[in-house]
């Protein structure tokens, strides 16, 4: 016979479950700590629902069984994780009806909820923590390497005509592999022990103008045309091979100067990142200083992205319209798969349009300039408006690229190190650091996790500074920082999963070694780049206005910031660049610093928005800072993802047992020796 439980004992069962379930320190043998801080319970891995209630045996009397009714299976990808619950969100006293409903929630629930998506404003088909299939990894993972190729691949190009390579294509090749390997390995770290976000790592253009000025001085001028001619001479008849060893060491002097320059001034970010100072710069910052910083990275791309559609509007039209039909008219098709599973095949529905959105457009749009190329509808002549949409323009990188080629450190030789090149370079190095605590929030706010805390933001900072000192120990001729049009991608696909760009970071890797693969997508049209462009960078300027719900518009105060900082953001560099000389103080390095940080638009934005949100009277309510707070709260209780994810793996337990680690303010432990917000 069983007896029905009185109120009261359900009380008291559900009272002792709640605190067994809200220790988060059982299993590494620690006491909990005091209830009032509710951070430090965050910051571990949730039970699930099954995990909860069911798991809790009530000492007395004994529990009742509730029969459940068998409830239909709800088909959903291969390997998406159901969504465990908060066990701050557990309720005090169940009704019978909250337990019977448990089993039937967790069966029948699908994928994501809807009434959960528009909490969240997400409908993310993977979160942060969950693992999709492999061959979805890697389908997934291939498709933040094509969106970033455009970019990576820049950086050398740009960089070739400055470090006197010409047209030495095996150097360009070793170049481009050198910078997807080392962007492979930065991506890895950033990911696993960094700020532990899908955010990928790869060169940086806030660098390229201090190395654009480094290498303009007159001792690192190109040789004359005639030594050259000389040079080439003697390379054909193959008379001296000394010759081929001096052609080498022309361009390999001049990237040993920028090694240099970015191997010391990266001791700054890393510096930034341990000892904590950019997390406390973070307490002042508020709505109105992230807003302006993430809306100029998508505004100040527009010239980038106004360059590569000119090459032919219409086949930059073409791909935005494949683009918005895939992520957005067909987002709710899903297209009947097979899978062989349990020993027998089923059809699940797979939203097949919305996950590779941007690469189906990029693919399509490749595919109309091929056919135009093949029947000779696009123009044959470079000078004719068009030629750039061809296909076959960049065939002889593809011809010039090795087979096999790896890189190691040191490979052109011992850095070198002078005052002017470090200073010069520190600025970027600074830009670069602003830029990536901007993309830090927006890939946060895009992948269901909660905006990271202060120790993730520092490790992150950190992590691109030890990523930036690879890159000068490889010799890329440039660093590494945060891509944003790759954060956008997480917005268009719905899939935030870390686990994805870890197989991003290990195909780049993986590519990088085999040059042939990845000089067949120098072939990509510029136009189809530019219209993924446009869309891409629409969307990060999109994020970084959706801050400011949190402000009141109806103050002139925070418009008048608002205002201010963008427009600044956008006109400041813009007039720099139209008067290159007109900042001579008479020491180069003072200039190269000036110019740099006043050609960054995401520096200039942020900054102004942070020092005039601090200075100029408004209280928090009015400056969005009590919202924006709360609104860190509460979705950090309603995220996929909770503080645990910015955790470093296999480490919680003995960073908790140890006091030593509490005051390291890049490590997760140290949240918890003091109660902060």
């Amino acid at each position: 016979m069983f007896t029905r439980l009185t109120p009261d004992e359900l009380a008291a069962d559900a009272a002792s479950a709640s605190r067994a379930v809200m220790d988060p320190h059982a299993g590494c043998g620690i006491s909990a700590p005091a209830p009032a801080n509710t951070e430090a319970s965050i910051s571990h891995p949730r039970p699930s629902i099954s995990q909860s209630w069911p798991s809790v045996s009530p000492p007395s009397p004994p529990s009742v069984p509730v029969p459940v009714p068998p409830q239909p299976s709800v088909s959903r990808p291969p390997g998406l994780h159901q969504p465990s619950i908060n066990p701050l969100h557990a309720p005090a006293i169940p009704t019978e009806e909250q337990l019977q409903g448990v089993e039937t929630e967790e069966s029948s629930s699908p994928p994501l909820r809807e009434e959960e998506d528009v909490d969240r404003g997400h409908d993310l088909v993977y979160s942060l923590n969950d693992k999709p299939p492999w061959y979805l990894c890697i389908l997934l993972g291939f498709q933040h390497y094509i969106l970033a190729f455009g970019g990576i691949i820049a950086v050398p190009l740009i960089l070739a005509e400055p470090l006197c390579i010409g047209d030495n294509n095996a150097a360009k090749s070793q170049l481009i592999s050198t910078i997807f390997f080392v962007s492979g390995l930065c991506t890895l770290l950033q990911t696993t022990i960094g700020n532990r976000l899908p955010i990928l790592q790869g060169g940086t253009f806030s660098l390229i103008t201090p190395t654009l000025a480094i290498l303009a001085l007159p001792k690192w001028q190109c040789p004359s045309s005639d030594s050259s001619v000389g040079t080439s001479v003697e390379l054909h008849n193959g008379t001296n091979s000394l010759e081929v060893e001096n052609t080498d060491e022309v361009w390999m002097s001049r990237i040993r100067e920028i090694q240099g320059a970015i191997l010391v001034s990266s001791l700054l970010q890393i510096l930034l990142g341990l000892s904590g100072l950019v997390g406390l710069v973070l307490r002042f910052i508020g709505p109105l200083a992230i807003a302006p910083t993430i809306n100029l990275i998508g505004l100040s791309l527009f010239i980038e992205a106004g360059k590569k559609s000119g090459a032919h509007w219409g086949i930059a039209a073409l791909t935005v319209s494949l683009i918005l039909l895939f992520s957005q008219y067909l987002s709710k098709v899903d297209i009947p798969m097979i899978a062989y599973k349990d020993k027998k095949w089923k059809v699940f529905q797979y939203p097949l349009f919305k996950l590779f959105s941007a690469l189906f457009g990029m693919c399509g749009g490749w595919l109309v300039c091929f056919l135009l190329t093949i029947f000779e509808v696009l123009p044959s002549k470079p000078d004719q408006y068009g030629y750039s949409a061809r296909t076959d323009t960049n065939l002889d990188a593809v011809a010039s690229a090795p087979w096999f080629h790896v890189p190691y450190p040191g490979q052109w030789g011992v850095p070198t190190v002078s005052v002017s090149s470090v200073l010069g370079m520190t600025a970027g190095i600074l830009a670069s650091t602003m830029e990536s605590i901007g993309d830090y929030y927006a890939c946060a706010r895009l992948s269901g996790a909660p905006p990271p805390p202060n120790h993730a933001i520092n490790r992150g900072i950190a992590v691109e500074g030890f990523g930036c000192i690879l890159a000068a120990l490889w010799g890329t001729g440039n660093g590494t920082t945060s891509y944003s049009q790759n954060i956008a991608a997480l917005g268009i696909t719905k899939v935030g999963s870390r686990l994805v760009l870890q197989t991003t970071g290990l195909l780049m890797i993986f590519l990088g070694i085999f040059g042939k693969f990845g000089a067949v997508f120098i072939t990509v049209p510029e136009p189809v780049i530019g219209g993924m462009f446009l869309v891409m960078f629409g969307m990060i300027a999109a994020v970084g206005i959706s801050n400011l719900q949190y402000v009141d518009l109806n103050s002139s105060r925070n418009l008048l910031i608002l205002g201010f900082s963008t427009f600044s953001g956008l006109v400041l560099p813009t007039w720099f660049h139209s008067n290159p000389g007109v900042i001579d103080t008479g020491v180069k390095e003072v200039d190269q610093v000036i110019l740099v940080l006043f050609t960054t638009h995401m520096f200039i934005g942020g900054f102004l928005g942070f020092v005039l949100d601090n200075t100029i009277p408004g209280s928090e309510k009015e400056r969005g800072i009590n919202s924006w707070r709360s609104k860190v709260q509460e979705e950090g209780k309603g995220r996929t993802a909770e503080m645990s994810c910015y955790d470093i793996p296999f480490c919680s337990c003995a960073l908790l047992r140890f006091k030593f680690f509490q005051y390291l303010p890049f490590l997760p432990s140290y949240r918890a020796s003091s109660h902060r917000t």
